[in-house]
């Protein structure tokens, strides 16, 4: 049972009634103490419940250089985009940023973070599963090591997190498109592999009721990270069966509505807001390819420079500060709606 809150190893040291020198000693290399002092360290270990700052520690040691960086999946544009700008702005800084892929792997997840700590980073950042992830794992890794979290929040755990306001993307492609057409309807995975779908969904529904028109959500099967083939082959099926309830869709990302695209060029839909066209398709991302899609997609976009930028700044100052914050920061960032040609 838990006696009293250990913040530091002096609190530590205090509490246990073992000098700090020796605390310290102790945590370096547990079998330099006598075997009577590090039992007695260790009982206090599990009295307090206490784990020490790994990251105060390699300062009192000279802390590396290392910046861990840990994404779902690299192989996504929208990540290798965001971390383009991070790993530059850590290099010009004089840090050594490592970049990690845990290909939407829980296990995968896990073990990038055991790694991790060999390396003994100054610092992490880290754009986690979501609801996927080891929360305990995650929290474990925070404690010791000073972490702010991009993309994707996990409440409660890291000392920050930056991100961008997934209302703001869905509210203003919801206005723009129920003012300029028919209402949108709303084209999702079924299992959706990034948590941030689930708040674009509750965004729609939200901004629907609010404009005072009737919500429709497409789900359609597939899970994992292939989202173009999953926006492909629902985009298909919705076509051959004639179900779409409106001629507006608003897909939930940009990589599923390339792959929508693809499936009305399959079957000869004619998709943007000319004209003589079928259907109009609208999403969220800005992802770098959207440009180049035919038609090109209308998209609300990260602000991938403000994001990465504050996202490095961030944890920066939790560096310089000892790695930790006074209280937990969370700074999002809106969208910006891209009117193209396919709505």
């Amino acid at each position: 049972m838990r006696e009293q809150k250990i913040r530091t190893m002096e609190d530590f040291a205090a509490a246990s009634g073992i000098s700090r020198p020796t605390v310290s000693k102790y945590f370096n290399d547990p079998d330099s103490v006598r075997r009577s002092t590090r039992q007695k360290i260790e009982e206090a270990l599990e009295r307090f419940e206490y784990r020490p700052n790994i990251f105060a520690m390699n300062q009192n040691r000279r802390a590396t250089k290392n910046i861990g960086i840990i994404v779902p999946y690299l192989a996504d544009p929208f990540f290798a985009e965001i971390v383009r700008v991070i790993e530059r702005r850590c290099i010009d800084a004089g840090f050594s940023p490592s970049l990690f892929s845990s290909h939407g792997e829980r296990e995968r997840e896990i073990d990038i973070l055991d790694n991790l700590r060999s390396l003994k980073p100054a610092g992490v950042l880290l754009a986690p599963l979501g609801r996927q992830s080891d929360k305990p794992a995650i929290e474990a890794f925070c404690r010791d090591v000073p972490t702010v979290l991009f993309d994707s929040s996990i409440e409660g755990m890291g000392e920050a997190f930056v991100g961008s306001d997934n209302y703001s993307f869905v509210s203003q492609t919801v206005e723009y498109l129920s003012r300029t057409g028919d209402r949108p309807c709303f084209f999702e995975m079924m299992h959706p592999a990034n948590p941030n779908a689930n708040k674009r969904r509750d965004a729609y529904l939200s901004m629907m009721q609010r404009l005072q028109l009737e919500p429709h959500v497409l789900r359609v099967a597939g899970e994992g990270w292939g989202f173009e083939e999953i926006g492909r082959q629902g985009g298909l099926k919705l076509l051959a069966e004639d179900g779409l309830p409106t001629n507006t869709v608003l897909c939930s990302n940009d990589r599923l509505a390339i792959g929508f695209l693809a499936a009305c060029y399959e079957k000869g839909v004619r998709v943007g807001r000319a004209e003589g066209c079928d259907l109009r398709v609208a999403s969220h991302d800005g992802h770098p390819f959207s440009q180049f899609t035919c038609p090109s997609l209308t998209t609300s976009a990260h602000d991938y420079a403000t994001v990465s930028e504050h996202v490095v700044k961030t944890l920066f100052r939790l560096i310089e500060s000892g790695g930790r914050f006074e209280k937990r920061e969370e700074t999002l960032f809106p969208a910006r709606l891209i009117m193209r040609d396919s709505a």
